[in-house]
């Protein structure tokens, strides 16, 4: 868990309202925002250096963090009360507490923070933190699924050994649904509503506060928001992690093989790419010459998409081929771009009789024309010999 341990010490020196900005000259500094209810964006409570949240020269992306009060409060959850009959001491709930998040570059760490300052003090102790490195993450079908969670608790708080709960839970669109629920506390899955066998690394997560949900089997089902929970008696902290499944097409090309084509005629083909997911998806046409230069040759005519039973897509593009246009031939290929992936098919077309012949065929040519002669001259010659030999019998006779 060293990457937690990192993350927590991140969070402890971000979650202080009014700590002194590093003036360390290596790393850029990251400000962190104290929002309140009001207007505006907020006050500028405290900065945060580290190389890795540092931006490349440039960019328009920045790492975000603020901070906002924080009540604790009860669950009433069935696998979170159990929790509150904890020896937790309500002198120490009684104090300010905030909740800090931040989220690197390109989604790729997010971390909250609680943090607790004594009443009308500015010193604030780290209480809870939990991270996830898999802000978002892209699979592809029937492949087995991490999705990281991990959670540290401020070993002299009164809340730790009090027990824990985590929560999974999924959303998409609106709609959403209970993955898995744990009690640390009595140490048993009290709810388990995913098919396929969603499960944690209870060992670890008592261990080391890895609570990482494991899919065995990625499906499109999986496909969007899930919210990993960590909660303390009378505290929780809500990082999410991001899901999309990728499934990249298969292609194939009809006709196939292309029949022999006649300079000026023109050829229809189509490329069908199926089994793909999601819809994004991306088609056009190369052709590549006898000479080995490639060219674009656009999309064609591309059609609506098609849902399977699977809940895959299909889509196909319709292409022109005109012969005249493509020299004595080459090869055709059909791209499919996917976020799966990149995909491609390619078909030979051959054209005859095309103006400008091919050094191969200019020499094939020219043996045709050389044999030619030599079988005129050998005729001419033949007949040459008969015709002298006639007029000297004449004159014998």
């Amino acid at each position: 868990m060293a990457d937690l341990s990192a993350a927590y010490t991140l969070c402890l020196v971000a979650a202080a309202c009014y700590i002194k900005a590093c003036s360390s000259s290596s790393c850029a500094v990251l400000e962190c925002w104290f929002v309140r209810e009001q207007t505006g964006r907020g006050d500028p409570a405290a900065t945060l250096c580290h190389r890795s949240l540092s931006p490349p020269r440039g960019s328009v992306e920045k790492p975000r963090c603020e901070i906002i009060p924080f009540l604790p409060h009860l669950s009433a959850l069935k696998w979170v009360s159990p929790l509150t009959d904890s020896a937790s001491s309500p002198i120490y709930l009684q104090a300010d507490w905030f909740s800090a998040s931040l989220q690197g570059l390109g989604g790729q760490l997010a971390v909250s923070t609680v943090t607790r300052a004594a009443t009308a003090t500015a010193e604030h102790d780290a209480v809870l933190s939990v991270t996830s490195t898999t802000v978002s993450v892209r699979s592809r079908l029937g492949e087995p699924v991490l999705l990281d969670c991990g959670f540290w608790v401020d070993p002299s708080s009164p809340l730790s050994g009090a027990g824990f709960a985590v929560e999974w839970r999924y959303q998409f669109r609106g709609d959403g649904r209970l993955v898995l629920a744990y009690d640390g506390k009595a140490d048993r899955v009290t709810e388990a509503r995913e098919e396929g066998g969603a499960t944690l690394d209870y060992e670890a997560l008592h261990r080391s506060g890895n609570a990482s949900l494991m899919l065995p089997e990625a499906e499109l089902r999986h496909s969007g928001m899930y919210i990993c929970t960590v909660y303390l008696p009378k505290q929780d902290e809500v990082p999410g992690g991001y899901k999309m499944l990728h499934k990249p097409p298969s292609l194939s090309i009809h006709p196939s093989p292309l029949p022999l084509a006649v300079a000026g005629q023109t050829l229809a083909v189509q490329c069908e790419a199926s089994g793909f997911a999601p819809l994004s998806l991306e088609l056009s046409w190369e052709f590549k010459g006898s000479d080995g230069a490639a060219r674009p040759l656009g999309p064609g005519s591309v059609t609506g998409h098609r849902q399977a039973w699977d809940g895959t897509y299909s889509q196909s593009s319709r292409l022109q081929l005109h012969a005249a246009a493509l020299g004595p031939g080459g090869e055709v290929t059909c791209v499919a771009r996917h976020l799966g992936g990149t995909r491609r098919a390619s078909v030979t077309l051959n054209v005859v009789g095309f103006s400008s012949p091919s050094i191969e065929d200019s020499m094939a040519m020219v043996g045709v024309a050389l044999a030619l002669y030599g079988l005129i001259q050998l005729v001419s010659w033949s007949f040459s010999s008969s015709g002298g030999a006639a007029p000297q019998g004449k004159k014998d006779e």
